[in-house]
């Protein structure tokens, strides 16, 4: 591990100041970016402790207009809040199933939704090939191992995957993230914003601006949030990251889907929202060769390599059980 100097953050304005810095990243609960730095992948110059801001960014706020996730909340308390549970089930399902009790303690929101691929090349600094730690050094994904990588949204650059499962809850729901600016002013963006497709840049991952910090995530109240779920399929049931999974949150009148939301994970190189899927369903009431039609239209641009070829069909299978499972919930 390189030298690295550390500060604390006693508030906002002092945490974005000091993560302008060239080389500086926050450090809120620490289990993706200590681990990123113990294998040698993250190398910053400076890390700023922002644990202070809890205090006035970790709060959870339910109103009739939405949800309010204070970036700081641990993913535990968004996990177990009454209002969550109650109104927006996909939530909470989607962070029980992220990680280990332990780690849902300590994991901030914030720092869930930002955490890195899984891709082996990646992780592995002893592999050159890999855009998006060395740019312009090349994929040795494309033609190696690659079981787990994306099949949308890829490109010749990269086909790692995006690993996290609240993620995926957030774009389907059609969430928006608060943002604190430099200069101290806040902005918000769609959540779909925030991430990045590689295209021929894998390692600009986002669209935050350097010193920007997550403050917040609003979740828009709407008919479908009850009726919302999230399925994870993996390798082990005990702990594993999705092969795949979906998010779905269906508003259901008279036996006819009125809206639909979508969202798909362990399949995309970002946070995925199935807009063709959800147009599929609109006016149809759910039952599997509609729910069939929804899956075909999500995965119609899907692109294998190899070792992940099964990936669509999983996908597929997946989203399909998953909205006959929303299309039967009883709320």
């Amino acid at each position: 591990m390189r030298p690295f100097s550390y500060d604390v953050a006693p508030d906002a304005p002092a945490a974005l100041r000091l993560g302008a810095a060239p080389g500086a990243q926050f450090l809120a609960g620490g289990t993706n970016l200590l681990d990123l730095m113990k294998i040698g992948v993250a190398q910053p110059a400076a890390l700023v402790n922002i644990g202070p801001l809890r205090a006035t960014h970790g709060s959870i706020e339910a109103e009739a207009g939405g949800l309010r996730l204070g970036a700081l909340a641990h993913m535990a308390e968004a996990a177990e809040h009454p209002a969550v549970l109650r109104d927006y089930p996909a939530i909470a399902q989607s962070l029980k199933l992220a990680a280990s009790q332990q780690l849902r303690n300590m994991a901030t929101l914030g720092g869930n939704v930002l955490q890195r691929t899984r891709c082996n090349y990646f992780r592995d600094p002893s592999w050159r090939e890999c855009n998006k730690r060395e740019p312009g050094s090349g994929c040795a994904a494309l033609h190696g191992v690659n079981r787990r990588l994306a099949v949308l949204g890829t490109s010749e650059h990269c086909i790692a995957h995006y690993p996290g499962d609240f993620a995926n809850v957030l774009a389907a729901l059609g969430a928006e993230v608060e943002l604190l600016t430099e200069d101290g002013s806040t902005r918000r963006i769609p959540f779909e914003a925030l991430h990045r497709l590689p295209g021929d840049r894998p390692d600009l991952e986002t669209n935050l601006q350097a010193g920007e910090l997550i403050a917040a995530f609003h979740v828009p109240a709407g008919p479908w949030t009850r009726r919302s779920l999230y399925l994870k399929i993996r390798d082990r049931e005990s702990y594993d990251f999705a092969q795949a999974s979906a998010a779905v949150a269906l508003h259901i009148e008279d036996g006819v889907v009125r809206d639909a939301r979508i969202g798909l994970g362990g399949v995309a190189t970002k946070p995925w929202r199935a807009h063709a899927a959800e147009d599929a369903l609109r006016g149809q009431p759910v039952d599997e060769n509609v729910a069939r039609a929804a899956a075909e239209a999500a995965f119609r641009d899907a692109v294998t390599h190899g070792e992940n070829d099964f990936k669509p069909e999983l996908g597929r299978r997946t989203l399909v059980r998953a909205l006959l499972q929303a299309a039967a919930m009883e709320i």
